[in-house]
């Protein structure tokens, strides 16, 4: 006799917070730029902080995730991880976000890499990847607006 294990998948919501946001919809980068700082309050974080928001068809805010916590210059962020959390969310895409604490959004030669990984992961699973935005002291990046995505 074989013994195999039996599991269910379970997405669990840590909170229902409300956010005032005109607007669940996300139209550009200022939209995403918003979100990120209610959702993940980027400017005060000591550490990179890698996060998602998934989204559906017609780019409403279905759910918004930390993916990662790094160190001062760096987190770690792998395609399963960012993912598995638009699989659960029946994501039709999603948008980057991650925050700079040295205050410059300009992307590094990594982020670069991680940002075309991700691309490349999203298009074999379908979820295509919306933005990428870089939050500094003062402005932002966006990978879309610079024509990297």
């Amino acid at each position: 006799m074989v013994q195999i294990k039996k599991f269910r998948l379970e997405l669990v919501k840590e909170s229902n917070s409300r956010y005032d946001l005109d607007d669940k919809k996300v139209s550009g980068p200022a939209d995403l730029h918003e979100i990120g700082k209610l959702l993940f309050n980027f400017e005060s974080q000591a550490e990179e902080v890698f996060a998602i928001v998934t989204l559906d068809a017609k780019n409403n805010i279905t759910g918004a995730f930390e993916v990662s916590r790094g160190a001062l210059s760096s987190s770690i962020v792998h395609p399963r991880e960012v993912f598995k959390r638009a699989i659960l969310q029946n994501a039709s895409s999603i948008a980057l976000m991650h925050n700079h604490p040295s205050g410059d959004p300009k992307p590094s030669s990594e982020d670069l890499q991680m940002t075309n990984r991700l691309e490349e992961a999203g298009k074999i699973l379908g979820i295509r990847i919306l933005d990428h935005i870089i939050f500094g002291d003062d402005y932002f990046f966006s990978f879309k607006e610079e024509g990297l995505i």
